[in-house]
């Protein structure tokens, strides 16, 4: 079964992508002081590098697909656990002086997370092949779900602060939003049914 040549180079892109990823984080796992922080690196560099051979493994022999990976769980928190608020938020700038302190390390890994989430997604919507789309799917979910652990790691430190809106505010704008009526549903079915 051949690829098409929209999905083979985004497959191309994805799999770059995953080399740089799977390289920073070795190079990030080595300079991390914080051992809770380390161990999450390796966790997550474990899961590129199963991500990246899979993807490698279907694009030489389509019967890879048969063991097709989970995605990285989602971590188990409760809403109550995430720190909302700044409270004296540190200063940040871009350090020149070659070295990476572990907050820098931890952004890093974050935003690296978050950019691999988008560009899975984006280059699974222009996939053909139904095992390529999974995996790349799976690999959108797995980078969204390590980006909101680093985030929680990052938010229990206080370094990754956010910002509230006031309650009332956020409610009066969220709530303008309101459920379909069950009518309004059952009308548009019928519409739908009679194409």
């Amino acid at each position: 079964m051949p690829f098409g040549a929209h999905e083979t180079m985004e497959v191309h892109e994805i799999l770059n992508e995953k080399i740089n990823l799977i390289n920073h984080f070795a190079l990030y796992m080595n300079i991390c002081q914080d051992p809770e922080l380390r161990s999450m690196i390796d966790r997550h560099l474990r899961t590129a590098l199963d991500s990246y051979n899979q993807l490698v493994a279907y694009t030489h022999d389509y019967s890879a697909a048969q063991n097709l990976n989970q995605p990285y769980g989602m971590p188990d928190v409760n809403p109550q656990q995430v720190a909302y608020g700044l409270s004296n938020p540190p200063s940040v700038a871009p350090g020149t002086h070659g070295q990476l302190s572990d907050t820098q390390i931890a952004s890093a890994v974050l935003c690296a997370h978050k950019n691999s989430a988008k560009n899975h997604m984006i280059a699974s919507l222009e996939i053909a092949d139904p095992n390529l789309r999974q995996m790349l799917v799976n690999g959108a979910v797995a980078c969204s779900n390590q980006a909101y652990e680093v985030f929680l790691f990052m938010n229990e430190r206080g370094i990754y602060q956010v910002p509230r809106m006031n309650d009332q505010t956020a409610k009066t704008f969220l709530h303008s939003y309101q459920q379909a009526a069950e009518q309004q549903q059952a009308g548009m079915q019928q519409q739908f049914d009679l194409y």
